[in-house]
Protein backbone atom coordinates (compact mmCIF):
# COMPACT_ATOMS: atom_id res chain seq x y z
CA UNK A 1 0.00 0.00 0.00
CA UNK A 2 1.03 3.64 -0.63
CA UNK A 3 0.60 6.69 1.68
CA UNK A 4 0.14 9.87 -0.02
CA UNK A 5 0.72 12.49 2.87
CA UNK A 6 -2.17 14.31 3.70
CA UNK A 7 -1.17 17.70 5.13
CA UNK A 8 -3.10 20.41 3.34
CA UNK A 9 -1.18 20.85 0.56
CA UNK A 10 -0.83 18.97 -2.96
CA UNK A 11 -2.98 17.34 -5.84
CA UNK A 12 -3.49 14.34 -3.99
CA UNK A 13 -6.84 12.85 -5.55
CA UNK A 14 -5.50 12.83 -9.04
CA UNK A 15 -2.83 11.66 -8.18
CA UNK A 16 -4.26 8.74 -6.11
CA UNK A 17 -6.46 8.14 -8.97
CA UNK A 18 -3.43 7.73 -11.17
CA UNK A 19 -1.77 5.26 -8.83
CA UNK A 20 -5.27 3.14 -8.72
CA UNK A 21 -5.51 3.20 -12.49
CA UNK A 22 -2.29 1.50 -12.55
CA UNK A 23 -3.59 -1.31 -10.18
CA UNK A 24 -2.07 0.11 -7.14
CA UNK A 25 -3.36 0.63 -3.57
CA UNK A 26 -2.90 4.04 -2.76
CA UNK A 27 -4.61 5.73 0.52
CA UNK A 28 -4.39 9.83 1.13
CA UNK A 29 -3.92 9.98 4.55
CA UNK A 30 -2.73 12.24 8.01
CA UNK A 31 -2.32 9.50 9.88
CA UNK A 32 1.05 8.65 11.33
CA UNK A 33 -0.16 5.01 12.09
CA UNK A 34 -1.43 4.50 8.22
CA UNK A 35 1.95 6.18 7.03
CA UNK A 36 4.32 4.11 8.77
CA UNK A 37 2.28 0.50 7.89
CA UNK A 38 2.51 1.63 4.37
CA UNK A 39 4.84 0.02 2.33
CA UNK A 40 5.97 3.09 0.02
CA UNK A 41 4.73 6.83 1.04
CA UNK A 42 4.87 9.58 -1.28
CA UNK A 43 4.90 13.38 -0.33
CA UNK A 44 2.95 15.66 -2.91
CA UNK A 45 3.07 19.49 -2.56
CA UNK A 46 2.11 22.52 -4.10
CA UNK A 47 2.24 26.16 -3.10
CA UNK A 48 5.41 27.65 -1.55
CA UNK A 49 8.14 26.24 0.75
CA UNK A 50 7.77 27.81 3.99
CA UNK A 51 3.71 27.36 4.01
CA UNK A 52 4.14 23.57 2.88
CA UNK A 53 6.86 23.09 5.24
CA UNK A 54 5.36 24.71 8.14
CA UNK A 55 2.72 22.35 7.86
CA UNK A 56 4.75 19.53 7.90
CA UNK A 57 6.27 19.85 10.60
CA UNK A 58 3.08 21.06 12.28
CA UNK A 59 1.48 17.76 12.23
CA UNK A 60 4.83 16.26 13.44
CA UNK A 61 4.63 14.17 9.73
CA UNK A 62 8.48 15.51 8.92
CA UNK A 63 9.72 13.27 11.97
CA UNK A 64 7.40 10.51 10.74
CA UNK A 65 8.97 10.54 6.80
CA UNK A 66 12.47 11.09 8.91
CA UNK A 67 12.20 8.26 10.49
CA UNK A 68 10.55 5.89 7.48
CA UNK A 69 13.42 6.91 5.91
CA UNK A 70 15.94 6.41 8.11
CA UNK A 71 14.18 2.82 8.22
CA UNK A 72 14.92 2.19 4.37
CA UNK A 73 10.94 2.70 3.10
CA UNK A 74 10.80 3.78 -0.17
CA UNK A 75 9.93 7.59 -0.61
CA UNK A 76 9.52 9.59 -3.23
CA UNK A 77 8.47 13.62 -3.57
CA UNK A 78 6.49 14.98 -6.32
CA UNK A 79 6.90 19.07 -7.24
CA UNK A 80 7.33 21.02 -4.27
CA UNK A 81 7.16 17.33 -2.32
CA UNK A 82 10.51 16.63 -4.01
CA UNK A 83 12.31 20.08 -2.95
CA UNK A 84 11.04 19.62 0.53
CA UNK A 85 13.42 16.53 0.55
CA UNK A 86 16.60 19.00 0.13
CA UNK A 87 18.40 20.59 3.28
CA UNK A 88 17.12 24.10 2.27
CA UNK A 89 14.65 26.38 0.04
CA UNK A 90 15.56 29.87 -0.93
CA UNK A 91 12.18 31.43 -1.92
CA UNK A 92 11.56 34.16 -0.05
CA UNK A 93 14.28 33.68 2.25
CA UNK A 94 15.92 30.49 3.45
CA UNK A 95 13.76 27.26 5.06
CA UNK A 96 14.90 24.56 6.31
CA UNK A 97 13.73 21.17 4.56
CA UNK A 98 14.28 17.53 5.33
CA UNK A 99 17.48 16.91 4.85
CA UNK A 100 17.42 13.78 3.24
CA UNK A 101 19.19 14.72 -0.03
CA UNK A 102 22.19 16.92 -0.06
CA UNK A 103 21.56 20.42 -2.03
CA UNK A 104 19.19 23.34 -2.11
CA UNK A 105 16.38 24.73 -3.95
CA UNK A 106 16.67 28.05 -5.58
CA UNK A 107 14.86 30.65 -7.77
CA UNK A 108 14.96 30.19 -11.38
CA UNK A 109 14.63 33.99 -12.03
CA UNK A 110 18.34 35.05 -13.13
CA UNK A 111 19.40 31.67 -13.94
CA UNK A 112 17.34 31.14 -17.18
CA UNK A 113 17.34 33.38 -19.98
CA UNK A 114 15.60 36.54 -19.71
CA UNK A 115 12.68 36.47 -21.70
CA UNK A 116 11.54 32.74 -20.67
CA UNK A 117 8.71 32.80 -18.55
CA UNK A 118 7.99 32.38 -15.24
CA UNK A 119 6.78 29.81 -13.60
CA UNK A 120 7.81 27.63 -16.06
CA UNK A 121 4.99 25.56 -17.07
CA UNK A 122 4.45 23.03 -20.03
CA UNK A 123 5.92 19.41 -21.15
CA UNK A 124 9.51 19.24 -21.51
CA UNK A 125 11.55 15.96 -22.37
CA UNK A 126 13.81 14.11 -19.85
CA UNK A 127 17.41 13.79 -20.18
CA UNK A 128 18.35 10.85 -18.49
CA UNK A 129 21.95 11.09 -16.35
CA UNK A 130 24.32 7.84 -16.00
CA UNK A 131 23.23 4.83 -15.70
CA UNK A 132 19.20 4.63 -16.08
CA UNK A 133 17.80 4.53 -12.44
CA UNK A 134 15.22 2.55 -11.87
CA UNK A 135 12.77 4.79 -11.26
CA UNK A 136 13.33 6.06 -14.99
CA UNK A 137 13.09 2.21 -15.93
CA UNK A 138 10.17 2.10 -18.46
CA UNK A 139 11.40 5.94 -19.95
CA UNK A 140 12.71 6.75 -22.77
CA UNK A 141 15.34 9.75 -23.86
CA UNK A 142 13.25 12.09 -24.92
CA UNK A 143 9.68 11.47 -23.47
CA UNK A 144 8.14 14.49 -22.03
CA UNK A 145 6.42 15.35 -18.78
CA UNK A 146 5.13 18.18 -17.46
CA UNK A 147 5.94 20.52 -15.15
CA UNK A 148 4.75 23.81 -13.12
CA UNK A 149 7.53 25.52 -11.44
CA UNK A 150 9.21 28.53 -10.21
CA UNK A 151 12.31 27.04 -8.45
CA UNK A 152 14.36 24.08 -9.03
CA UNK A 153 16.90 22.01 -7.14
CA UNK A 154 20.73 22.78 -7.23
CA UNK A 155 24.31 21.56 -5.64
CA UNK A 156 22.70 18.06 -5.92
CA UNK A 157 24.65 16.41 -8.86
CA UNK A 158 25.42 13.13 -7.23
CA UNK A 159 21.40 12.93 -6.81
CA UNK A 160 20.39 13.53 -10.25
CA UNK A 161 18.57 11.31 -12.25
CA UNK A 162 17.03 13.13 -14.92
CA UNK A 163 17.60 16.62 -16.40
CA UNK A 164 15.46 19.16 -18.51
CA UNK A 165 15.99 21.99 -20.72
CA UNK A 166 14.50 25.46 -19.93
CA UNK A 167 16.58 28.08 -21.35
CA UNK A 168 19.13 25.85 -19.47
CA UNK A 169 19.61 22.34 -17.19
CA UNK A 170 17.64 22.60 -14.72
CA UNK A 171 16.71 19.12 -12.44
CA UNK A 172 14.23 16.96 -13.17
CA UNK A 173 14.48 13.75 -11.30
CA UNK A 174 16.54 12.90 -7.67
CA UNK A 175 17.90 9.57 -6.10
CA UNK A 176 19.42 8.94 -3.09
CA UNK A 177 19.56 5.31 -1.58
CA UNK A 178 15.22 4.92 -0.74
CA UNK A 179 14.68 8.38 -1.10
CA UNK A 180 13.56 9.55 -4.43
CA UNK A 181 11.64 13.21 -6.01
CA UNK A 182 10.32 14.40 -9.44
CA UNK A 183 10.34 17.85 -9.91
CA UNK A 184 7.47 17.43 -12.86
CA UNK A 185 3.98 15.75 -12.09
CA UNK A 186 3.80 12.57 -13.00
CA UNK A 187 0.31 12.08 -12.27
CA UNK A 188 0.00 14.90 -15.38
CA UNK A 189 2.44 13.49 -17.33
CA UNK A 190 0.21 11.14 -19.69
CA UNK A 191 1.43 7.58 -20.08
CA UNK A 192 5.13 8.59 -19.30
CA UNK A 193 4.16 9.97 -15.65
CA UNK A 194 1.58 6.30 -14.69
CA UNK A 195 5.28 4.23 -16.03
CA UNK A 196 7.18 5.65 -13.76
CA UNK A 197 4.58 5.60 -11.02
CA UNK A 198 4.80 2.02 -11.71
CA UNK A 199 8.07 1.68 -11.44
CA UNK A 200 8.14 3.53 -7.79
CA UNK A 201 5.42 0.67 -6.99
CA UNK A 202 7.86 -2.17 -8.20
CA UNK A 203 10.83 -1.06 -6.16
Amino acid sequence: MIAIIDYGVGNLFSLCSSLKSIGAEAVVTPAPAVIRAADRIILPGVGAFADAAEKLRATGLDQVLLEEAARGKKIMGICLGMQMLFEESHEYGTHKGLGLIPGRVVPMAGYIPEGLKIPHIGWNPLIIMGDKHPLLKYVNEGDCVYFVHSYFATDCQESVIATAEYGRELTAAVAKDNVMGCQFHPEKSGGVGLSILKAFCEL
